[in-house]
């Protein structure tokens, strides 16, 4: 955990792996997020068979070099923590593929510990009778 989806319009390969890269070390910098904890889905659309919309809400104008960065972790976090991570994602963003940080879109999704599964389907953070560490018991 967490889980995280990044997507943007008309991206290449290299942009995905340095936006992908630029979310997870903001993680780990600001949530001490293990290195080897790393859950991506990055999507490039080509705006034709799929796109993504936008518009300049709270009047903070956006182009076609947005990025949506949707990220599902486990409760607990308090605002000032969350800011951090907001921040330093616009911030690492910007800094590795030039995306202005008013393109950056970022939502964090909180859930439980018994919303994951990390295979075997076990609920390893709430086993409930399972065997160590997710395995076949």
């Amino acid at each position: 955990m967490p889980f995280v989806r990044i997507d943007a319009l008309g991206t290449d390969p290299a942009r995905l792996a340095a936006l992908g890269e630029a979310v997870q070390d903001a993680l780990q910098e600001t949530l001490g997020v293990p290195p080897e904890d790393r859950f991506q889905v990055l999507t490039g659309h080509d705006g034709v068979t799929s796109t993504l919309r936008h518009g300049d809400y709270l009047g903070i104008p956006k182009d076609d070099s947005i990025v949506f960065v949707a990220v599902t972790l486990r409760a607990g976090r308090g605002a000032e923590r969350k800011r951090a991570v907001h921040r330093r994602i616009a911030e690492l963003v910007h800094e590795r593929t030039g995306t202005a940080p008013r393109n950056v879109v970022i939502t964090l999704t909180e859930n439980g510990d018994a919303d994951w599964s990390f295979g075997y389907g076990r609920t390893q953070y709430a086993p409930a009778g399972e065997g160590p560490a997710g395995a076949p018991s």
